[in-house]
């Protein structure tokens, strides 16, 4: 098992990320009230971001969620992504407010 640092580009805050779990799950890092857990599966689509840099493996995403321009642009689900590399984040839709507006209350 490998870990890699995830950086949340609007914050510059870094959490990590073991080769085994997904963005989401390494997310939880920040310590954020309102990070989505419940589904995990990709069924809701609220944990959408985009990667701008780094590498990901990636299963299987809805397509009422993630079309085919979106995974091009490398907007992808963080519950349906794993890292390959360190990567660089923007947080996307309805989990944004939940990152950017609160303050960590862990450090990663």
């Amino acid at each position: 098992m490998t870990t890699f640092n995830i950086t949340v580009n609007e914050t510059q805050e870094v959490f990590s990320c073991p080769d085994d779990k997904s963005v989401l799950e390494g997310m939880v890092r920040l310590g954020r009230r309102g990070i989505p857990l419940g589904c995990r599966g990709g069924a809701c689509g609220v944990c959408k971001v985009e990667v701008l840099s780094g590498r990901y493996a990636q299963k299987p995403m809805s397509r009422c969620h993630v079309d085919a321009d979106d995974e091009r642009e490398g907007r992808v689900l963080a519950c349906r992504i794993t890292p390959s590399t360190d990567l660089e984040i923007r947080v996307l839709g309805h989990m944004k407010r939940a990152v950017l507006d609160q303050p960590s209350s862990k450090q990663a």
